[in-house]
Parts: structure tokens; sequence; C-alpha cells
């Protein structure tokens, strides 16, 4: 678990890479059954996937250089305790919709539930380290994954460090990129190019 801790953003992309040849060689019984949920599904996963890179820009925007060295309970992170984690389950639950595939889809959400509450609990570990009381009063006070509303808040003014945050926007909209990835992979398919080697849901 401590490496995929350290190296979870990578791994994430690499599955997302594995996910997507999976895609390429694979046809949707939904697809054929039923043309009209399999477009829903679609249209569903792209407004996922769009909002989960949305909301990990946003996230970045707050955290860009800063997360080491100060406790930030401010914008999305006045909603939840974790909201890049919530943003990147919105964006890869996205991209598992627009295969058009309910099996992948919910494959998606397994995988991340499986892997990401240990991520998170190894995280709170660190900052109750690092920040001691303070955290502690923040755990109180704010939910540690569903947002809640009430309680947003944000500062008039908000210092940014560019380089780090433009890292972190190429980071965050790899959701967007896979999601045409997959499109652009059924096209492939429905023309014949790529061969459908099995059959799933």
């Amino acid at each position: 678990m401590e490496f995929f801790v350290r190296y979870r953003t990578r791994l994430s992309q690499l599955a997302g890479v594995f996910f997507a040849g999976l895609c390429a060689f694979s046809g949707k019984k939904l697809e054929l059954s039923f043309p009209a949920a399999a477009e829903a599904m679609f249209a569903a996963g792209c407004l996922l996937a769009g909002l989960g890179a949305v909301g990990r820009i946003w996230c970045a925007q707050y955290i860009a250089g800063y997360k080491a060295d100060r406790l930030i309970d401010k914008g999305p992170y006045s909603l939840c305790r974790n909201p890049l984690y919530f943003f990147s389950f919105l964006g890869a639950v996205g991209v598992g919709c627009c295969t058009e595939s309910a099996t992948l889809a919910l494959g998606v959400a397994a995988a991340f539930a499986l892997t990401y509450p240990g991520v998170i609990l190894s995280e709170e570990r660190d900052l109750l380290e690092r920040f001691g009381d303070d955290y502690r009063r923040y755990m109180a006070a704010v939910p540690r994954f569903i947002p809640r509303l009430s309680l947003f808040a944000e500062p008039r003014e908000y210092v940014v460090t560019p380089r780090v945050f433009r890292r972190e926007v190429f980071d965050a909209v790899w959701f967007v990129w896979l999601a045409g990835l997959l499109e652009l992979l059924e096209v492939l398919g429905e023309a014949g190019a790529l061969p459908k080697l099995f059959w799933i849901y």
C-alpha cells in the first residue's frame, strides 16, 4: 500500500492505458442490445469525466505548492477533507461509463473502492502528525469524502504557484483525454480496424 500511496497518480494513469487497451479489443453487448442506454451511459460518462477534471483543477489551485507545509481548509477543502479523491472517483467512473460497458464501469468503481480508502487513511495519519490539533478540529468539522455544500468557504484572494499548478493541471485532465481516446477506439472498432476478441456487457 505504501508503494501505491507514493506512486498512485502514475499507477492510475498506467491502469487507464491498460483499461483503454482492454476496451480496444472488446465488443459491448449493451451497445447492441440497448443502443439508447449505451448512448445515455456515454453521455453521463463524458459529464462525469469533465466534472472530475474540473474538480481536480479546482483542488490543484488550492494545494499546488502548499500541501506539504500548511493545512488547506478553503475552497473544495472546506466541503470535504479529500475533494481530490472525490473528484478522481467521479472522473474514473465517468471514464468507465464512456466505455458503454456496465461491467467495466462497475469494475472501475470497485477498484477505486478497494484501493483509495487505504490511501486516504494513510494520508490522514500523516496529516495528524504534521498538524496535530488543527487537523483534529478540521476532522471534527468537515466530512471525509462526501462534500457538504453548506460548509463552503473561500478567500477573497489566493496566491497560486504557477509552475506547480501547471503540472497539476496536466495530471487533472487525463480523464478527458482518456474519454476521447475511448471514443476514438470505438470508431476504429466500428470501422473494422480493431478486432473484437471478446464480448462484455
